[in-house]
């Protein structure tokens, strides 16, 4: 069962639409990184040089000091600097090689440092810079993925970045910089046997060629089986306790092995395909040090092969012995840095890919504060449909169609209607959380539009019939957007909304952990957190969606009493299906459909006798006296709102 397909092919797109993600990654995080980096790499070629003498020190000792073969010489060091006794000759070689080791060793943690300190950063700023990306997306992004599938992102790749970026370059720049100098030193002491212990690189070369076509694919596959992997553990531990009450463990045990089974697919597939590979290059690798051994070997002993030509030495065959092995294995494990690159690769694909996602709110770069005197809100022919495009792209579908109603300040307006008629939908519209498609929202006469976005939430207060709580206290989730509110406000916030003694009563107080999303609450209890929230921002306009819903009926008087007072003198929308708790309103505007049915007061609304009427007596349970039409009506919304999954109320 492959599951989440559509998750994948959003972010196959995603991918499709980065052009050379690695190039990008340097250039916009690597230049504010360029010290840390210039360190890794000056520390890596010096590490590397120092680590060549030894053995190149080696084979002169032999052949100079002990089989008196040639005369005893250093490389860039006149020969006027040197004993002329065996004797010094080797503890000069002795001094110089121990003080190669020390300094290397030197280079070798400024080295780590350098490298360890570029991937570091790069992996911190790319996080909060994906991060706040991502969430200043407009909400159909949102809509359009799951938790998990952002969280793989966020860690995981961001995570493969920072290994390619130390482990990789690190081993990068160190495994060319030996190969380098190795070949420098093999050519120099004699190109007739370098060449021979060059042969397998060209057949290195080509068989890494084919490991890369074979594997990028794969591990791209394999980072969005990842996805789909955390996607459904989220949502699993999200609902466990549905899970639990459901009694269908079994069931979800069964769907996160559906997924994990891709992911193993998937993974094992490229694991395959890079066991085979590192094996392969061992054997091309040992080959070659196995064809230098036997053709430096017969050559020492006086037996040159083919067209070889001269002498070589014992001290100069173990150079030849001790370097090829450090050379062809690191151009072996130049696939071992591939296979980092490749998944390194994919990651930036779809960080910069989520990056690049463009919003479907555009904020004007020139747009004012929006500053509110009187409190006026206006809806002037506003229409919205969910989804990217116009409404030609969506065949004209709105969720809200030509809404226009006025709120002077200070007046409460009540929005109510049947399930899905657009209600929440309506007021999302007067957060920003998306722009019109027509018509347009103003406050005071100012397009909303043509406002910087953060003026104008700092202007709203919203309480929405979702709760959530962070992880935290209890202090912390009444205080979160206000920040610098002293005590004394955060209680008295908590007193308006009837939530100060229950808070009392927790075990901590205000100090109380509330647990994951607020678990340890109870949702009536959640929610007037949420509205003591609300309050103490003392906003210019107050939006209750359905605010009061999970308390129950004498709390609920309770706190309207205290709403009352807050919203005497400020712009208040109150949504609600508890028309009760609405009756008061000065305006009910009636939506239906995503179309204005209705509106005028309590009064006026039941003289009418419409759907407002309808709905009023069904909550006073007068359900025998409705019209069988207005039943009928009931059953088909009900189902089309079923159909609709992920439509708004």
């Amino acid at each position: 069962m492959s599951v989440d397909l559509d998750e994948e092919e959003v972010f196959e797109d995603v991918r499709e639409r980065v052009d050379r993600p690695m190039r990008r990654l340097f250039a916009e995080y690597g230049r504010e990184n360029v010290f840390a980096f210039v360190v890794g790499f000056v520390s890596s070629v010096a590490a590397r040089v120092l680590d060549l003498i030894p053995p190149l020190l080696l084979g002169v000792a032999i052949d100079a000091i002990f089989n008196d073969s040639m005369a005893y010489s250093l490389w860039m060091v006149p020969d006027a600097w040197l004993p002329e006794t065996k004797t010094a000759q080797l503890w000069l070689t002795v001094a110089v090689i121990g003080a190669a080791f020390l300094v290397s060793s030197a280079f070798h943690w400024t080295r780590n440092w350098g490298w360890n300190s570029f991937a570091q950063a790069i992996q911190h700023d790319v996080r909060t810079d994906t991060y706040d990306k991502m969430q200043r997306l407009n909400m159909d992004f949102f809509a359009d993925k799951q938790t998990g599938e952002l969280m793989s992102i966020l860690s995981n790749d961001v995570n493969r970045l920072e290994r390619f970026l130390n482990d990789g370059m690190n081993s990068f720049f160190r495994l060319s910089i030996m190969v380098i100098g190795i070949a420098v030193i093999l050519f120099n002491t004699n190109w007739q046997l370098a060449l021979v212990a060059l042969v397998p690189v060209p057949v290195i070369a080509l068989f890494t060629k084919k490991f890369i076509d074979v594997i990028q694919p794969k591990y791209a596959e394999v980072r969005s089986s990842v996805g789909a992997l955390n996607s459904r553990l989220e949502n699993n531990l999200g609902g466990i306790q549905v899970i639990k009450a459901a009694n269908t463990e079994s069931f979800e045990s069964d769907r996160v092995d559906d997924v994990s089974g891709d992911y193993y697919d998937a993974n094992w597939d490229a694991i395959d395909t890079r066991i085979k590979f590192f094996p392969g290059l061992r054997l091309i690798s040992g080959f070659g040090f196995v064809l230098t051994f036997i053709v430096g070997g017969l050559w020492v002993l006086g037996q040159p092969l083919g067209p070889l030509s001269g002498q070589l030495n014992p001290g100069q065959f173990v150079i030849f012995i001790l370097l090829t092995q450090r050379f062809i294995w690191p151009m072996a494990q130049f696939g071992q840095i591939i296979n980092m690159y490749q998944r390194a690769y994919a990651s930036s694909e779809r960080i910069f890919g989520l990056m690049d996602t463009p919003s479907r709110i555009q904020e004007d770069p020139e747009a004012d504060d929006l500053v509110v005197t009187e409190g006026t809100v206006e809806f002037d022919g506003v229409s919205f449909g969910y989804g990217a495009g116009t409404a030609a792209d969506r065949d004209g579908e709105y969720i809200v169609e030509d809404i226009s109603f006025e709120v002077a300040g200070g007046d409460t307006v009540a929005l109510v209607g049947p399930t899905g008629a657009g209600k929440s939908t309506v007021m999302k519209l007067l957060l920003r959380m998306y722009d019109v498609d027509e018509g347009a929202v103003r406050i005071d006469g100012t397009d909303l539009r043509d406002v910087t976005i953060p003026s104008l939430r700092r202007q709203l207060g919203y309480v929405s019939q979702e709760t959530f709580l962070f992880y935290g206290t209890v202090r912390e989730n009444i205080e979160y957007g206000t920040f610098d509110a002293s005590d004394e406000a955060v209680i008295e916030a908590a007193k308006m909304a009837e939530a100060h003694q229950f808070i009392q009563n927790l075990p901590d107080g205000y100090d109380t952990k509330v647990g994951e999303r607020g678990v340890k609450l109870s949702g009536g209890q959640r929610q007037r957190i949420a509205l003591a929230r609300a309050i103490l921002k003392d906003p210019e306009t107050l939006v209750l969606d359905e605010a009061t819903s999970d308390v129950d009926t004498e709390t609920e008087m309770l706190i309207q009493r205290s709403l009352d007072q807050l919203t005497a003198d400020r712009t208040t929308f109150a949504i609600a299906h508890r028309l009760s708790t609405i009756k008061d309103a000065d305006t009910i505007v009636v939506i239906e459909d995503g179309c204005i049915v209705e509106r005028g007061t309590h009064e006026e609304l039941l003289a009418a006798d419409g759907l407002y009427a309808k709905l009023w007596a069904v909550q006073a349970g007068e359900i025998d006296e409705l019209p069988e039409e207005f039943v009928e009506r009931a059953a088909r919304r009900r189902s089309q709102v079923d159909a609709e999954v992920g439509d708004d109320d």
